[in-house]
Order: C-alpha cells, then structure tokens, then sequence
C-alpha cells in the first residue's frame, strides 16, 4: 500500500480535525502539526501584550518577531502539543475563549498568514505529516496526497468547546461560545486572503451524527484504498 506523503485536513473550528489528525499522525507513524496553534499564539501575545487586535501592522510586527514552537507533549494532561512563545508554555492558554473571539481576525491578516504559511509549508514537505488547518489542502500544501474536510454544525461544535472547557474548570456561557464560533465561521469564509472553503477535490465528511472513532474509521478507509472515490 503505498501510503500519501502528506495528508491534510481542513474544516471549520471544532470539527474534530485536531483530534482526528493526532489520531491518524499516531496510527501512521507521522508528525501531526496543527497550523491553527501559530495563529492562536499570535492571538494571545497580542491579547497579553496589549496589542490592539484590530491594528494589522502591529499583529503582524508580533507575528514576525514572536518565536513560535510546536513540540511534542512533556505532560499527560491532553494536550496534542507543547506550544511555546519564545519559551514559554502557553499551551492551554492559547485556548483561551478570549483567544478563540478573536483568532480568526488575526488569521484573516496577510501579514501574519504570510509569516507563519510559509514555515508551515516548509514542514510539510518535509513528508511523513498529517497537517490540519483551514486552508492547507487548497493554499499551504494543494499537492497533498489525500485532502479531508470535516464538518458540522455550529450548534454541535459549540457544544463540543462548551463541554471541553468545561472539563477543564473553565466558566463560560454556551451562548457565547456559539456567537464567538458563527463569528469565527463568517471571518474565516469571507475573507479575502485563503478563505475557508471546500477544495474540490477533498473528501469530505459531517462529523455531526458521527462519534471520533466512526469518522477516523472512514478516513483510514479511504486511506487505505487510495481512491477518494471509494
């Protein structure tokens, strides 16, 4: 079987492709990198720093000079990751629902998208990865082997961050949750620069009515087969 050199998975925020793409990075022995933690960082060094998220020049000014890195996990306390913004670890921070109102402005920036694209495409042909995102199969890596989009409900994906935060000690409204997803959702579609949209050739698949080992089920089938088709 000859297995695709890079497989990349885009959708909108909470769609399960995190959680889906560590799962296939792991059964498949590749690297899973997360784009979306590069722009959620950016989000809260500018929310720390005191950077106005509505001033380009300067989210941009911190993307460049921020030193972002992406490790593999020190702590079995579910994250997918370390995150790090120049040494500090600031993996569950970036999760944040302040940093999830205000992520898809500073992803929408091309200055920003433009200082961390490149970086993120230079990993990936490096081979071997499962990349998730919302624009790697149709900007950052359109030559990827096989190319998913996952998607579901606004309503279902508030719930799943609702109950996520939840479990993690964090007091937040759903309502907000909700607003801050349909929000994200319409920046992320109209933007000008890569928007989120549907590749044409992706194969897609609604997680709504489906748990996370149905959905990982059928992407390894069609893995596995090599045809989108099938």
């Amino acid at each position: 079987m000859n297995l695709p050199s890079v497989i990349a998975i885009d959708g909108p925020a909470g769609s399960g492709k995190s959680t889906l793409g560590k799962m296939l990075a792991e059964h498949m022995g590749y690297l899973y990198f997360d784009t979306g933690v590069m722009y959620r960082a950016v989000t809260y060094a500018a929310l720390q720093n005191g950077v106005s998220i509505e001033n380009e020049d300067e989210v941009t000014n911190l993307a460049e000079a921020s030193h972002i890195d992406v490790m593999q996990p020190s702590k079995m306390d579910g994250r997918s990751n370390d995150i790090l913004i120049n040494g500090q670890d600031v993996t569950w921070e970036i999760r944040r629902p302040d940093v999830d109102a205000n992520v898809s402005l500073v992803s929408a920036y091309a200055g920003v998208r433009h200082a961390l694209s490149e970086k993120q495409r230079q990993i990936g042909l490096q081979g071997k990865v499962v990349m998730v995102g919302r624009d790697i199969g149709t900007v950052v890596l359109p030559e990827a082997g096989f190319k998913f989009y996952l998607d579901a409900s606004a309503e279902e994906r508030a719930k799943r961050r609702y109950s996520e935060l939840k479990v993690r000690g964090v007091q937040v409204d759903f309502e907000f949750i909700l607003a801050s997803i349909e929000e994200r959702d319409r920046i992320d579609s109209s933007r000008e620069l890569a928007p989120l949209r549907i590749g044409e050739d992706a194969i897609v698949i609604n997680t709504n009515e489906l748990d996370i080992n149905q959905v990982f089920d059928q992407m390894l089938r069609f893995i596995e087969h090599g045809n989108p088709r099938i």
